[in-house]
């Protein structure tokens, strides 16, 4: 059994920057895949940002590469976003997700590879 709390949401100028936090339970948090998922009103969820157990491997979606990093820390159980240069379309709830099914595999882009999900938290980008 896994829990995700995510925080750090909140509302921030175009331009600004955030930084979103995942507290993860659990003993083997160091081996499996980590990613993070958005989704606007009326939006699909979508993939945002991934990586690996050990943080060797890292993936972004187009729309947010070179603006966003993803990070981990495999001793505080914790999954990091620090997104830069903040757009109105980066609006919508962030979920920080696990994929316990798959241990030490790759990271996946699909929302249904992922079985843990935190409940959100939102993030406003005004113009």
């Amino acid at each position: 059994q896994v829990q995700l709390v995510e925080s750090g949401g909140g509302l921030v100028q175009a331009g600004g920057s955030l930084r979103l936090s995942c507290a993860a339970s659990g003993r083997t948090f160091k081996t499996y895949p980590m990613a993070w998922f958005r989704q606007a009103p009326g939006e699909e969820r979508e993939f945002v940002a991934g990586i690996n157990f050990s943080g060797g491997r890292i993936y972004y979606a187009d729309s947010v590469k070179g603006r966003f990093t993803i990070s981990r820390d495999n001793v505080k159980n914790m999954v990091y976003l620090q997104m830069n240069s903040l757009k109105p379309e980066d609006t919508a709830v962030y979920y920080c997700a696990a994929d316990t099914a798959h241990g030490y595999g790759i990271v996946g882009r699909s929302q249904r590879e992922y079985d843990y999900w935190g409940q959100g938290t939102q993030v406003t980008v005004s113009s």
